[in-house]
């Protein structure tokens, strides 16, 4: 525990630094259609992969490029229904393009609309969004701030709310995963563990229904792997959700390691723990950076389109931003209890 404990103490710094500090202030750049190229990268053996990947089925990965300014830094990405993606960065800008394998579609960027000025960082710093597909609506976290603010069809602000549960939650240290269930209720995790003792729980929240309108939350703590960070979440058809965790394993350069949990919302109890079981592990003999956003797309055959897509931290020399695509058949994940 000591030894854990003095990892997270050197660790947890940089990268905090590295979030907060290389993630710039807006830049609004002329034109709404970045250039953008995508391109494959080398996988090792389907052995290999397995031994890491659990039940998932690597599919592809694949980078982007871009000279675009605007094109950097996503923390969390949704599928609208009509499959086409929307990645949110920690600038407030939204980049839209098609999944490879998808008819190709010009790629769109655009910016949220916040209401006033948001001239710092903590007014922008989306990381994390859910969706509500009937209404087309969209509620993103801002960590720097702890607000939760709802988006219109068209990404204009709606309405936000500073939660009093999520209040304590540090400037850089928020609410990184957040989904909204089948029945209307919203979840939000913090990013890190409890304390520097305490390092497998985390702090989350319950919503009854649209934070803005019912912003009381209840608390409960959320068990993850031993020095990990939350960093998204995405929710099955079922009710079961894929969380996505993060860690740095050396800061310069900045070297990650990942793992994806599972966890069934049905167990969500206030003032208890919500446990989760380990599924797959993103190490680096992978194509691996700094994972941070999971979607979970069901198929006609009954299988799930997981992808994850990485922040570069607008260090384009350093790290990349990748996209993943992995599947997997939902009977055969577990339900912890």
């Amino acid at each position: 525990m000591v030894r854990r404990s003095i990892a997270l103490l050197i660790v947890a710094p940089a990268l905090l630094c590295s979030s907060w500090v290389h993630s710039p202030v807006p830049r609004r750049p002329d034109g709404d259609h970045p250039d953008l190229t995508i391109t494959r990268e080398a996988l090792p053996a389907p052995a290999v992969m397995a031994s890491f990947l659990g039940p998932f089925r690597m599919e592809g990965a694949w980078q982007f490029k871009s000279s675009n300014r605007r094109v950097f830094g996503y923390s969390s990405i949704t599928v609208r229904g009509d499959g086409r993606p929307l990645a949110f960065n920690d600038g407030g800008a939204v980049l839209s393009f098609a999944f490879p394998g998808q008819p190709w579609r010009r790629p769109v960027a655009k910016w949220i609309r916040f209401r006033g000025e948001q001239k710092d960082k903590a007014g922008h710093d989306v990381e994390s969004v859910a969706h509500d597909p009937k209404t087309g609506r969209y509620w993103v976290a801002l960590e720097g701030s702890n607000h939760i603010v709802r988006l219109s069809p068209d990404l204009a602000e709606t309405g936000r709310v500073a939660p009093a549960a999520m209040a304590g939650w540090g400037l850089n240290t928020g609410a990184e995963a957040m989904a909204r269930l089948s029945d209307g209720r919203f979840v939000a995790i913090r990013e890190i563990p409890s304390s520097l003792f305490e390092t497998r729980l985390h702090e989350a929240v319950l919503f009854s229904g649209d934070p803005i309108e019912h912003p009381r939350a209840q608390r409960f703590r959320f068990d993850a792997p031993d020095n990990f960070s939350v960093v998204d979440m995405a929710v099955l058809p079922d009710g079961r959700a894929l969380i996505l965790m993060r860690r740095l394993l050396w800061p310069m350069p900045m070297r990650f390691a990942g793992k994806i949990v599972i966890a069934d919302t049905a167990q969500i109890r206030p003032g208890a723990t919500w446990h989760s079981a380990p599924l797959a592990s993103l190490a680096s003999v992978l194509p691996v950076d700094n994972f941070e956003a999971i979607a979970a797309v069901p198929q006609p055959d009954g299988r799930i389109v997981v992808w994850l897509m990485s922040d570069d931290n607008d260090m384009r020399v350093l790290q990349r931003t990748l996209l993943w695509k992995l599947s997997v058949d939902p009977t055969k994940l577990p339900r912890p209890e």
